[in-house]
């Protein structure tokens, strides 16, 4: 699937940001991927954000750029309501997201899977129960 039909099946809950330089020429892109968590009592509106793909053309690396997109990205959907802004940063970026701002978190925590996927259930039917007997 190309990025065209990408975007088009999944634009309203993705957001793109783009520097250009004179105008016309993209030198950067940003994207930020907007999630509605399940509501609970007292909070029936729980939107996430989870800032993804960015990058700047490596001529242009270190005028500022990157950091603009993220502040622009984390503004906007601070504006829609999310509550938080995630992001999984390569080792290198770490400094600028946390002059940025961001802070690492205890409480934010991720699994890699371990065995063969499984085929997620249709939507409306419940999962299957995991089958925890002792082998």
């Amino acid at each position: 699937m190309d990025l065209k039909h990408w975007w088009a099946a999944n634009q309203d809950s993705y957001f793109a940001f783009v520097a250009r330089r004179d105008g016309t020429e993209i030198v950067g892109m940003a994207w930020v991927a907007l999630v509605q968590r399940v509501p609970r009592p007292g909070a029936k509106r729980r939107l996430s954000a989870d800032l993804q793909s960015v990058f700047v053309v490596p001529e242009q690396s270190g005028q500022g750029i990157g950091s603009a997109l993220v502040q622009a990205a984390s503004d906007y959907v601070a504006h829609l309501g999310a509550l938080r802004v995630t992001v999984h940063s390569s080792p290198k970026a770490v400094p600028v997201y946390e002059r940025l701002g961001f802070e690492s978190s205890r409480q934010l925590l991720q699994r890699e899977p371990d065995g063969p996927y499984l085929t997620p259930p249709a939507r409306g039917a419940a999962a299957p129960a995991p089958d925890t007997a002792p082998r």
